[in-house]
Parts: structure tokens; C-alpha cells; sequence
């Protein structure tokens, strides 16, 4: 069981808010897996403001996707105080404030992963959200900018006392962007630090190292990122490894193309036929990671163009492997 605030989750494992990813149709398949809570797509602060098309499209939902987060990124007190009441008329359960994205085009403005260079700053923003929040309010952060400024504690403490009800914390730093070793120590020093709970990030691919990451640190949650992208199972895998400490068998070719087909529709059905189809065509890579002899039909899925058409190129997939 986690609890943020006035949310109480039975599963400890979130959903990451990754961008260009986690749209609707993504997080509903996984919550068909047994993802519990779930993010949309990180929102700019300054686009929501302007009134981005694309960004309001980002904040689509529907009743059986809840409870929800919403991760907001910015870095001026007054942009972000007006994405905040813009975002009263959406519903969602939690806004969560970025301060850990490392793409060079965040970081350049002063939003992300810079904020962890100013602690003072980043405390007061936080102070912002939390004055300006109807839903309880977390802040992500990472173990440092770089290996010479391991900051995390010192970070997790202002944004603490700026009013946060957890914290998120991805076991890297801003140098290291996705690659390299987790820093488990640097969440433990945050977690020993903190009178809130905290959710730790990095390498949760497997129940195995889900578990590690819990031993390691002695978080409160764990954040299913890249885990998740592929492979909704995970959800159900690791909640199974907690109860029995087996882990079920991974997936048939069949239990994969049927949810291919299944993500594929809501893709379709979400975004258009057109639209859909071509977005799928990055989740068709990550669902058939590791399958023998298949740049062939990924090549082929590159190029389709309708959902008729992916539809065959999955079916293929049962074909090739002798399944009906």
C-alpha cells in the first residue's frame, strides 16, 4: 500500500509519465495489466498557457482512467500559477512538478533537471503548486546534476518544506540522462531524510529488480518507466512476485498480438486511423523485442499506413511462430 496525501494506492508501482508515450490508449493498456495509477505525458507549464493544441490533447481521459497525475514542467512563478488554474476544469488526483527531465532543450530554459542546481528556486515554485492545488502535490527529482553535485538530499528537503506529500526520485543525474549505474545510496540518503514517502526511479524492468530497488533503498513506491513500454505484464508480474515470490510465465506469442491488436484499436480509435497506425508503429519494436528474425515484419510495420494493415502484420506474427 502507498499513500500520497489523500491518496491511498494498494499497488506501491506507478505508471511514469514518459513523454511522446504515455497517451491514453498507452495507460489503459496497461491498467488492463494491473496498473493502478498512471500520469499522462509531461505538460509544459508555458504551452499549457498558450493553449496548445497538442497539450490539451495530452490531458485526455475517461472515467476507467483514474487515479491520474498530472507531471507539470516550469520555471516562472506566474506562467506556472496560470497553468494551475487551467488545469482546475480537468480531473485528475495529483499534480506532480518536474524537476528531473535531462533533454538539453529543458534544461536550456532553466525547467527540469536545472532546477536541482537551485534548491532555493525550486523550493519556491513548489510553493506555488502547493498554494495552487485543489489535489496533493509531489515533486521529481534526480540524485544530482552531475557526479561532483550529488544533491539529492539537500533538494529533497526544500521541496519537502515547501508543503509536498511525496517525492519521486530517479536514481541518476542529469549527466547520465537513462544510462550508466543507479545511485541506490542517493535514494536511501533521501528516503532516511524524509518524513513523506518516496518513489524511486531507475532500471525497474523486471519484478527482480523492482525488489532490489525496494531492498536497496527502502523506498515507499517504485516508478515503472521503460519497463512498461512493450510490456504491460509487468504490472501483473511483479504484483504476482510480491505475493508468491514466483513470477508468472512471460506471455505467448498469442497473449502478445492480441495486445497489439487491442492497443493498436485504441490508437486507432483515439487519434484517428491514420495517426494511430503511425504512432503504433514504435510500441510494434518494443512488443516484439526479442523476438527471433524479426526486422523483416518491423520493417513491414514501418511502412504501414492503415490499421488493416498493421493488423495483418501482427497476424503474421502468429503465422511465423506456428500459432493460430
Amino acid at each position: 500500500m502507498l499513500k500520497i496525501g489523500s491518496i491511498t494506492l494498494s499497488s506501491p508501482c506507478i505508471l511514469a509519465p514518459l513523454a511522446g508515450i504515455s497517451d491514453l490508449p498507452f495507460r489503459m493498456v496497461n491498467r488492463s495489466f494491473g496498473c493502478e495509477f498512471a500520469f499522462v505525458e509531461m505538460i509544459s507549464a508555458r504551452a499549457l498557457v498558450c493553449q496548445n493544441e497538442k497539450t490539451a490533447a495530452m490531458l485526455s481521459t475517461i472515467p476507467g482512467d483514474r487515479p491520474l497525475g498530472i507531471q507539470l514542467l516550469g520555471d516562472n512563478p506566474r506562467v506556472i500559477q496560470g497553468a494551475l488554474g487551467i488545469l482546475r476544469k480537468y480531473e485528475f488526483d495529483l499534480i506532480d512538478f518536474n524537476a528531473a527531465c535531462p533533454a538539453k532543450k529543458i534544461t536550456s530554459r532553466g525547467e527540469g533537471a536545472s532546477l536541482l542546481k537551485d534548491p532555493r528556486k525550486l523550493n519556491e515554485l513548489l510553493k506555488v503548486v502547493v498554494n495552487n492545488s485543489k489535489v496533493p502535490v509531489t515533486v521529481k527529482i534526480r540524485a544530482g546534476w552531475d557526479e561532483t553535485s550529488l544533491n539529492a538530499r539537500d533538494a529533497a528537503l526544500y521541496a519537502q518544506d515547501a508543503g509536498i506529500k511525496g517525492l519521486f526520485i530517479h536514481g541518476r543525474t542529469k549527466v547520465q540522462g537513462y544510462s550508466g549505474r543507479v545511485n541506490y545510496q542517493a535514494i536511501r540518503e533521501v528516503k532516511e531524510a524524509m518524513e513523506i514517502p518516496v518513489i524511486a526511479s531507475g532500471d525497474a524492468f523486471s519484478p527482480q529488480l523492482v525488489k532490489k530497488m525496494f531492498d536497496e533503498t527502502g523506498c515507499d513506491g517504485v516508478v515503472i518507466a521503460r519497463g512498461a513500454m512493450g510490456n504491460p505484464w509487468i504490472f501483473q508480474e511483479i504484483s504476482e512476485f510480491f505475493k508468491s515470490g514466483t513470477i508468472p510465465g512471460r506471455p505467448d506469442i498469442y497473449d502478445i498480438t492480441n495486445t497489439m491488436i487491442t492497443h493498436l484499436t485504441l490508437c486507432s480509435d483515439f487519434h484517428g486511423e491514420m495517426i494511430g497506425t503511425v504512432i503504433f508503429r514504435k510500441f510494434f519494436t518494443w512488443y516484439t523485442k526479442g523476438l527471433p528474425n524479426i526486422k523483416p515484419l518491423r520493417d513491414k510495420a514501418f511502412h504501414a499506413k492503415t490499421k488493416n494493415q498493421m493488423i495483418n502484420i501482427i497476424k503474421e506474427l502468429r503465422t511465423n511462430r506456428g500459432t493460430s
